[in-house]
Formats: C-alpha cells, structure tokens, sequence
C-alpha cells in the first residue's frame, strides 16, 4: 500500500527541486532540501521526473538503496546539528569535518550511527539512545 505521508515528503524533494531548477524563490526547508540534493548528483534525474519516482518501491533486498530515506537523513543530521541535539553532536561534527575534510562524507559517517540508533530504537520498542548515539559519534573521532 502506498502511503500518502510518504508521497507527501517525497513531494517536498520534487517541489524543493523543481523550484531550484526554475531559479524560484524557496522556503527554508527547501533550501536545507536543495543544498542536499546538490550534493547528490546521482539524483537530479530522478527528482526530475516526479511522475515516474513519486510512488516508486526501493527494497535493499534489490539492492537499490532509498535515496529519500538517504536525503531525509542528511537533513535530520542538519537539523540536528544546527540546533545541538543531542547535546554535544555539532562538536562532534566539525571535529569529524576537520579529520575527514569535506562535510558531506562526515554526515554520511555520522548516518551510520543515525541508523543504528533508530534501527535499534524500532527492533526494541524503545525510544532512541540519545547516549549510545553519542557514544557511536565519539567512536568515529578516536
């Protein structure tokens, strides 16, 4: 079953997209949205044709991963780390830019603690371990 929320964020994706393109005016969000886009050129086409990729299936099993799981990653990483919660992790991030030097393949090492988290979080009926997150985030920097 498709379901309309997640159609509804992947509009934001398309829309945010469309306007940039356009060279139109966009709201905050879509220029968090559009700045992560950017660094992913492997997508223009797809948020190009929202007719074709809006409702599409990805399933890791095919080997095809969701690149708006992956986009809505990077800007929770963003939001997080623009607002400093959890406590702590914005210094962690310009500690792991510096080390790593380029921004975008710190975030994706910092995803891979995200989606434990939340994957550990779900698999437990927990809420997420804002600690063990942390402590994943700390690892990367040792």
């Amino acid at each position: 079953m498709i379901s309309g929320d997640r159609n509804q964020l992947r509009q934001v994706f398309f829309e945010a997209w469309r306007k940039h393109l356009a060279g139109e005016e966009t709201e905050p969000l879509e220029k968090m949205v559009v700045s992560v886009i950017v660094e992913h050129p492997e997508y223009h086409e797809m948020l190009s044709d929202s007719e074709r990729f809006l409702s599409r299936e990805f399933h890791a099993d095919d080997g095809q991963s969701n690149p708006f799981l992956h986009m809505a990653m990077h800007i929770s990483l963003l939001e997080q780390i623009s607002t400093d919660r959890p406590a702590g992790i914005s210094e962690f991030y310009h500690h792991l830019c510096q080390r790593m030097g380029e921004a975008h393949e710190a975030e994706h090492r910092l995803m891979e603690c995200l989606g434990r988290m939340l994957w550990e979080a779900q698999s437990t009926n927990r809420m997420p371990d804002e600690q063990a997150y942390l402590e994943c985030i700390r690892t990367l920097l040792n």
